[in-house]
């Protein structure tokens, strides 16, 4: 299953826009699926909606890891560890959250997510919150 998104995702990302902007837009989906997921906390469909928006986060960020792991990804050694790094602590922090549920646990993804997908197209002054 991995795979079919990793490939789907070079696919998309090959054909229809500028990587940087693909990686800026999923990861922008992300984080509203659990801003959506936060919002509708007390909503009798709350566990469907946090186990769709956790899995999303989960898949874009193994997507992350392995596209970084690749021998010919080009980023700087020290960019790709950082991103390892960051995407360890989210696998914490997704796993954590399906376990012991709580809305504030969303909060640090849905800032990451946000503050990368912001880097990601030039905004240095983007969302912080």
């Amino acid at each position: 299953m991995l795979s079919n998104a990793v490939k789907a995702y070079e696919t998309v990302q090959k054909e229809t826009m500028p990587g940087r902007e693909v990686e800026a837009r999923v990861l922008t989906q992300g984080a509203l699926k659990l801003m959506e997921c936060k919002k509708n906390w007390d909503s009798p469909n709350r566990n469907t909606l946090l186990d769709q928006a956790l899995k999303y986060n989960q898949r874009l960020w193994s997507i992350f890891q392995v596209e970084v792991s690749k021998e010919d990804n080009p980023l700087p050694k020290e960019i790709k560890l950082n991103i390892l790094r960051l995407s360890k602590f989210i696998d914490r922090r997704i796993f954590e959250t399906m376990a012991f549920p709580a809305p504030e646990k969303l909060d640090i993804i849905i800032k990451i997510n946000k503050n990368l997908a912001a880097g990601l197209r030039g905004s240095p002054n983007g969302p912080v919150d």
